[in-house]
């Protein structure tokens, strides 16, 4: 019964893993796609997005980081997952989910939904380049367009020899809207012979709870639930083992924003700064009233320096 930190470009970046992971209650993380098209990439490509490769491909709190690769070339993808694979990586993921426009229109992401005889290709590839102890894993939503292909798809990427499918319970075109079809999921399960992961709209603990109940999956991935809630995965563990539930409160999360905000500073250009904190600001909104009122004192405002001291302002003196 894993939770699993869903992979979302631009924002579960390395700094979120660490902060999230410190937390608690996630057990596997994977990380936003390394894109590749006509080569294998050098190291120093793999290590700025996954860190984590300087400590044995974990997070400082010890939480093993999956490392995803995105493209539609099997032989590029093969090459750029041994590299992963040597460099420390405890895992390769492909993404065959990403619904951005510019990402599909490289043929990239949930556009290749459409050819499940490139899928299998991509992914047998992958399979046989990587050592043998190196999990191989897919995600997927339940197509581009519609959900026939879904399993299709599934059995293209199981019979490929993947370890492991997270399946997103909506196609490319529905996007991010509810519902999650979590009963998807479960045809998914039933019709290949690997462990399937369910990923879509899981809030609190009592989606946490329906979803792998319509599912049937015990393993489920999160996304934006974790970044609206940082204590979501520890909180739904003290409810499996029947503990006291310790919710974080404001003050605490509010913690994690400044130590975002000092610490993106320094790896990312500053014109991008403020974009990632009113972004994890707004998704804070779901559960945190005071994530409003702080975005509200924010969000003109583009310069860090800026952004910093109306943030000393507004949020509560940390002990």
């Amino acid at each position: 019964m894993k939770i699993i930190l869903a992979p979302m470009e631009g924002v579960v970046d390395y700094t979120m893993r660490d902060l999230l992971t410190r937390v608690g209650g996630i057990d596997a993380c994977v990380t936003e796609f390394l894109r590749v098209s006509d080569r294998v990439l050098p190291a120093k490509v793999f290590r700025r997005l996954c860190p984590e490769l300087h400590n044995g491909g974990r997070t400082p709190a010890g939480v093993p980081v999956i490392l995803q690769l995105l493209g539609s070339d099997p032989s590029v993808l093969a090459g750029n997952a041994r590299k992963g694979a040597k460099l420390g990586a405890p895992g390769i993921d492909l993404n065959f989910g990403c619904p951005a426009k510019t990402v599909n229109k490289s043929k990239g992401g949930a556009v290749l939904l459409d050819t499940p005889e490139l899928i299998h290709q991509i992914v047998a590839a992958v399979r046989e380049a990587v050592p043998a102890e190196i999990p191989v894993t897919a995600k997927m939503r339940l197509g581009n367009k519609d959900k026939s292909l879904a399993l299709e798809n599934a059995h293209a990427i199981a019979e490929a020899g993947a370890d492991g499918l997270a399946v997103h319970a909506r196609t490319k075109l529905e996007g991010y809207r509810p519902p999650a079809h979590w009963e998807w999921i479960r045809r998914i399960r039933d019709a290949v012979n690997m462990p399937v992961i369910a990923n879509g709209e899981v809030w609190n603990w009592h989606d946490y709870q329906k979803c792998r109940e319509v599912s049937g999956c015990d393993d489920v991935m999160i996304g934006r639930g974790l970044i609206a809630r940082p204590d979501l995965g520890r909180a739904i563990k003290q409810q499996q083992m029947g503990d006291p539930v310790e919710g974080y409160h404001w003050d605490q999360v509010s913690a994690l924003v400044e130590t975002y905000l000092n610490r993106i500073e320094q790896d990312i250009a500053p014109r991008y700064v403020h974009g990632r904190i009113k972004q994890w600001l707004q998704q804070l909104q779901r559960t945190y009233p005071e994530a409003a009122h702080l975005f509200h004192q924010v969000k003109t405002l583009k310069d860090p320096e800026a952004l910093r001291q109306a943030m000393a302002v507004a949020l509560p003196p940390t002990s």
